[in-house]
């Protein structure tokens, strides 16, 4: 079978996750949208369910798989439902629901039901993306909490640039959104992972981490005195299948983008874009080869990738290439390669996960 495999630490991520609950200092909600980051959202939620607060998605087709694989914790809708539809669904499956527009405020006021409905009421703080305007959000906070079929609101907000440590941006926001909810009753959720692990005095009842959950720094490069205690939760890995000699002058790959400049002892990994692995990965891009600080040569091919194994004799066919994990780690390889460590795992559509520690 085809070697390249990402190994999910189970282990890791309920680590990362008690350090996101200690450092917001009240409740977190585990965001699992999108797969899990691409880690495996209903495995991931298994092995948070019987500790963490509430997990985070995207939309209601991902909380119905969490519920349908047994989930039985809170669920909460990021980005509300998309239409009034949805409501029946929300109650008959027991979910929370984001609030942000004015449509869907309308919606639950028309919507009729018996049972109690759990919503975040979301400000637009200064992202401008979703939420309601500072007079909006305190006309509908007050709405919603006349209604019987409410129950207590939580206020939220999303921070733009919390990781930008010299940006005054979030302190701005804070600065909104405490004005916007001063004497308004409820809980409030306002930290997301570069909040938590650097600005120590933004703190909110919920929490919400996500990138950190997986063990990647939000912050990479500059300094936080909590990202060295994240553990990777993924170690993307394959094996070299095939090893070449180059002589002086000989290119390599597509395109030629590396050129010998010395007798080279090139080896063939079975892991390429369509795994997920960044295409545009630069000559000098750094890997492990059995265990061993290495380098990747030559442009990234759809099934496979090329390394340098001039420096490592050792190694050849059959040698364990890591792509990332401990080391490289994702939030350093993402700049190198002109992406985000956001994406990275999210692109490992091909690659199977083995989970550990479950």
């Amino acid at each position: 079978m085809r070697p390249a495999q990402a190994l999910i630490d189970l282990e890791a991520l309920r680590h990362n996750y008690r350090l996101a609950r200690q450092l917001g200092g009240g409740k977190a909600l585990a965001i699992i949208k999108a797969d899990a980051y691409g880690h495996g959202a209903v495995t991931c939620a298994r092995a948070l369910q019987d500790e963490a607060d509430g997990f985070g998605v995207a939309c209601i087709e991902e909380a119905l798989e969490l519920r349908q694989a047994g989930i039985r914790g809170p669920i909460l809708l990021m980005e509300g439902f998309f239409d009034a539809a949805e409501l029946p669904l929300i109650v008959e499956h027991d979910l929370w629901t984001v609030v942000s527009s004015s449509w869907q405020l309308e919606a639950v006021e028309a919507f009729r039901t018996d049972a109690t409905l759990r919503i975040w009421l979301k400000l637009d703080s200064g992202m401008h993306r979703l939420g309601l305007s500072p007079d909006q959000f305190r006309d509908a906070h007050a709405r919603l909490s006349a209604l019987p079929t409410v129950g207590p609101l939580v206020m939220m907000s999303h921070l733009a640039r919390a990781d930008e440590l010299d940006s005054n941006r979030t302190r701005e926001q804070l600065d909104v959104f405490q004005h916007a909810i001063a004497g308004l009753a409820g809980e409030t959720s306002l930290c997301n992972s570069p909040a938590l692990l650097g600005w120590p005095d933004v703190r909110s009842d919920w929490v919400r981490p996500g990138l950190m959950l997986y063990g990647a720094d939000p912050l990479y490069p500059q300094p936080s005195p909590h990202a060295a205690q994240l553990r990777p939760v993924m170690t993307l890995q394959s094996r070299v299948i095939a090893v070449r000699e180059l002589g002086v002058g000989e290119p390599l790959g597509y395109g030629a983008r590396f050129i010998a400049q010395r007798p080279t002892r090139v080896g063939v990994v079975a892991m390429g874009y369509a795994d997920g692995y960044p295409q545009f990965a630069p000559n000098g891009t750094p890997v492990l080869i059995d265990g061993v600080p290495g380098q990747l040569i030559g442009r990234v091919s759809m099934d496979m990738l090329t390394i340098d194994l001039t420096d490592h004799p050792q190694a050849g066919h059959g040698s364990i290439v890591q792509l990332w994990g401990n080391a490289p780690t994702i939030s350093e390889l993402a700049p190198r390669c002109n992406t985000s460590a956001y994406r990275l795992p999210c692109s490992l559509k091909r690659t199977p996960r083995v989970y550990l520690s479950e």
